[in-house]
């Protein structure tokens, strides 16, 4: 999943509209843009909508961002969504491996109560929004099979820290959140996930956001978290390898074909197997583009 765009959950229009907005991905939203007195009409809302038969014919991945285990709404949320069966469930303000582990024993009853296969619905913590979980991150891996994509957030990491900002006057992340970042992406790939780069809360500053999608394409993210649909086209550029990259990629696995060794030679440029392994995952990645979200969902 290159895109996961946020989508308000009360909001009929916005949830109609998602679908053609070229998102890999959907994140229904029943935490932060939902007040309190609208949770309700928007977990409801969201059953409705991903019951819908054209709505799960579409080729986009479901997920639902329930409440956080701190407050008295995510039973609710998950009861009520888990009867539509979602691809996923998004945890906000994880505090541990053991969140996650809570959450597959509660969807698992689910599973079974609304008759859906056991494991089928997909967890993906936001692993960095309150300080206790940036201590414990090594709980997260090998936590539960249902955890299949890892992402961070610093909106809420900067309040309770009780930053002024999570970035410089450039616009760079400072140094307590590029560390929550750096972890998220180790823990991501220790743990086989997928990682996921945060929001880019300037939907308007374009540039920026394309410099921030080339950034996370360097490091090793393969996604990223959209607030608005006009950043759903940059984020797929970005994280579509191009054709420069596919036939590096190509090349190179060409060459380890005609070797017995480990290493191997590109216009003189010595290879080796961590070469191999970065063209192989190029094309993989280019491979999932080609065909397209629904092959992503489970």
């Amino acid at each position: 999943m290159r895109s996961l765009l946020f989508v308000p959950g009360d909001s009929e229009r916005k949830l109609a509209k998602s679908l053609g907005v070229g998102a890999d991905a959907l994140i229904f939203d029943l935490e932060d843009s939902i007040g309190p007195d609208r949770k309700s009409i928007a977990r409801t809302m969201v059953a409705e909508f991903l019951r819908a038969p054209d709505v799960r014919a579409a080729p986009v991945v479901f997920w639902v961002r329930i409440n956080a285990f701190d407050t008295a709404h995510w039973e609710d949320d998950l009861t009520t969504v888990m009867a539509a069966a979602p691809d996923g469930i998004m945890l906000p303000k994880s505090t541990s491996g053991d969140d996650v582990a809570s959450l597959s024993v509660a969807l698992g009853k689910l599973e079974t109560r609304f008759g859906l296969k056991h494991g089928q619905t997909q967890i993906l913590p936001i692993a960095t929004e309150v300080p206790i979980s940036l201590l414990r991150m090594e709980t997260y891996v090998g936590i539960s099979p249902r955890m299949t994509v890892f992402s961070w957030g610093c909106e809420d990491l900067s309040a309770e820290l009780g930053a002024m900002s999570s970035r410089d006057p450039a616009g760079r992340l400072t140094s307590p959140f590029r560390l929550a970042r750096d972890l998220c992406l180790m823990t991501a790939v220790a743990s086989g996930a997928q990682p996921v780069d945060t929001v880019f809360v300037n939907f308007r500053d374009n540039s920026g956001l394309e410099t921030e999608c080339d950034e996370a394409v360097r490091d090793g993210f393969t996604g990223k978290v959209a607030i608005h649909p006009s950043q759903v086209p940059i984020i797929n550029a970005a994280f579509t390898p191009d054709e420069d990259q596919i036939a590096w990629a190509h090349h190179v696995t060409a060459v380890f074909q005609d070797t017995t060794t480990g290493v191997a030679s590109l216009h003189g440029e010595m290879l080796d197997r961590p070469h191999l392994k970065r063209a192989q995952t190029i094309l993989a990645r280019a491979d999932a583009a080609a065909r397209g979200a629904d092959t992503l969902s489970p």
